[in-house]
């Protein structure tokens, strides 16, 4: 098998995922993913499709990250590691799709707008 590539985003973040046969490691930027990701939480997240399709020990996955904050980063990269899996095997769609690993999350933040403090908050109004 050779280097399967994919991307993941979420928010602001961007992942870039180069997965390849292997042991299972997993780095994020030339860092270990408990060194990049020290809440389990988050490592919990980044092998949520690995682990659903029992393959955990069976790639080695290098990955850019940029952008965002530590949650939008992980789901990014969910993502993406999501979409590789698919490319590599196309019959593993429906359960990756199943457990929601397949779908983007579009939402992104509201802009600012001018005359107000945050996107939707208004000055505070009084009559007098």
């Amino acid at each position: 098998m050779e280097t399967v590539n994919a991307l993941g985003r979420r928010k602001s973040a961007v992942a870039r995922v180069y997965v390849t046969e292997g042991t299972g490691k997993i780095t994020i930027n030339k860092r270990d993913i408990t060194e990049y990701f020290p809440s389990s939480i988050l490592q919990y997240v980044v092998k949520q499709p690995l682990t659903t399709l029992d393959c955990a020990e069976k790639y080695d996955i290098k990955v850019n990250l940029n952008g965002g904050g530590y949650t939008g980063q992980s789901q990014a990269l969910r993502l993406a590691i999501a979409r590789a899996l698919v490319k590599i095997n196309a019959d593993d769609k429906k359960a990756l799709r199943a457990e929601g690993l397949m779908t983007r999350d579009s939402r992104e933040v509201e802009r600012k707008k001018p005359g107000q403090p945050k996107a939707r908050r208004r000055f505070q109004f009084s009559k007098r």
